[in-house]
């Protein structure tokens, strides 16, 4: 049944054009753009991922030749028996160069440092899924508020009418004082609702303006009539399948496991020799009279040096276990997070259908409540039903009206759950979403 048959769609739309300082509304897409340039967790995220690129550039210096520049100057001075007072004064400065020939470690630190940049890479995309189904959070938590507030406004609207009628019934005596009373405390309990309801949109919206960094945000509602789309692919398996590639958990847990490999590899490059080319140039000039050849120096060298390692205490070896055992710990996490993306991926793909079915009967509840509602409303005119009866009825109707609402958003908001789990939410998703909006 089409949302827009129902009093709830005529006054949520009220409830938007009374907001304060409303401009226009705004779709999804919109907000989500505006979240991606303001949310501090994800800019956060955002930066961490740059940064990793810094630091393989770093690591990458270690197989490129360094030099360093070298200064002093010294002054001398001496007081001897024979030779009396002697003074001088040296200068010296040279260059040193080393360009690494042979180094295992540092091989292996830059190939962990680009694992590592895999490693922010997938965090990044985590961070961005899980930005997206906060901002699809917050942004069908608002509508389902001013659903739920329309549906109490529009409660105390047709209650309030049903008071008025059981006052002029008992006045004229076709009624009991029972049918009044009953109506007045309907009425006082959907205004304490009705006042609940009021705050709960207010604090919503709240938290959906914090999110994107605006004022005053309305989304946009849901296109009426409202066909969800269906669950593709329809297994969950295929789900699990596709999630053990691309999920980013996954991917950092698998790249965590080749880095503990390749820390093995380090670990045992502290047995094998390192070979240096290494070059120096250095000048000397002295002056006085305590200086043997007074002028200026200068000496150059060339040459290879090697660094071999014949005994460490035991200390490379026991490093070795320990990168072992530290590999075991790598790939059981890699196991525990596949199981635990499976799991996520399998609850979420059949909350999805339990939601998709949830509609369907909710649905089918709005038109029997309707029905209800006229048949109760038309016995009690005749005298076959009491005051209590409409009250009931319109009460079920618009319970109803609310959780189906409520049911539409949360297998939107389920959609895009799911394919967080499976690790395939992307910014595509949005627009998929948004195409079901106003307009």
């Amino acid at each position: 049944m089409p949302l827009i048959r129902h009093p709830l769609s005529a006054l949520a739309l009220a409830v938007t054009l009374l907001l304060p300082g409303l401009t226009s509304a705004q779709n999804l897409q919109d907000l989500y753009e505006a979240a991606r340039a303001y949310d501090a967790i994800f800019l956060s995220a955002r930066a961490l991922a740059e940064s990793a690129e810094a630091r393989v550039a770093q690591s990458e210096a270690l197989l490129r030749p360094s030099a360093s520049a070298t200064a002093s100057i010294s002054a001398t001075q001496s007081n001897l028996p024979v030779l009396g007072n002697r003074g001088s004064t040296t200068v010296g400065g040279g260059v040193n160069g080393r360009y690494p020939l042979f180094n295992r470690a540092n091989s292996v630190t830059i190939a962990q440092a680009r694992k590592t940049l895999e490693t922010a890479r997938a965090d990044l995309e985590s961070a961005e899924q899980d930005l997206i189904v906060r901002v699809g959070q917050a942004y069908f938590d608002v509508l389902a508020a001013q659903d739920t507030l329309a549906t109490t406004q529009a409660s105390k609207k047709a209650i309030t009418e049903q008071l008025a009628s059981a006052k002029r019934n008992f006045e004229v005596g076709t009624a009991t004082i029972t049918d009044t009373r009953e109506a007045q405390a309907r009425f006082d309990l959907g205004t304490a609702t009705e006042i609940a309801a009021d705050n709960d949109l207010r604090a919503k919206r709240i938290a959906l303006d914090v999110l994107v960094g605006r004022q005053n945000v309305v989304p946009k509602g849901l296109l009426v009539p409202i066909v969800l789309p269906a669950v593709s692919p329809a297994d969950p398996e295929e789900w699990v399948t596709q999630a053990s590639g691309v999920h980013p958990t996954i991917r950092r847990a698998r790249v965590g496991l080749e880095v503990a490999q390749l820390e093995i590899d380090k670990a045992r490059a502290g047995e094998l020799p390192t070979v240096d080319a290494v070059a120096s140039v250095n000048a000397s000039d002295g002056r006085g009279r305590a200086v043997t050849l007074p002028g200026t120096s200068t000496t150059a060298n060339v040459g290879v040096q090697m660094s071999w390692p014949l005994y460490t205490g035991g200390a490379v070896q026991n490093r070795i276990r320990e990168t072992l055992k530290l590999q075991e710990k790598s790939a059981n996490d890699l196991e525990a997070a596949r199981r635990a993306v499976a799991q996520a991926t399998r609850v979420a793909y059949f909350g999805v259908q339990s939601g998709l079915a949830q509609v369907k009967a909710l649905e089918a509840a709005e038109a029997s409540s309707k029905l209800a509602l006229e048949a109760t409303q038309l016995g009690f005119r005749v005298g076959v039903r009491v005051n209590l009866d409409v009250l009931n009825s319109q009460s079920q109707l618009f319970t109803t009206q609310r959780d189906l609402a409520r049911a539409r958003y949360d297998v939107l908001l389920g959609s895009l759950k799911l394919r967080q789990a499976s690790g395939q939410l992307a910014p595509a998703d949005v627009q998929m979403v948004n195409r079901l909006l106003v307009r």
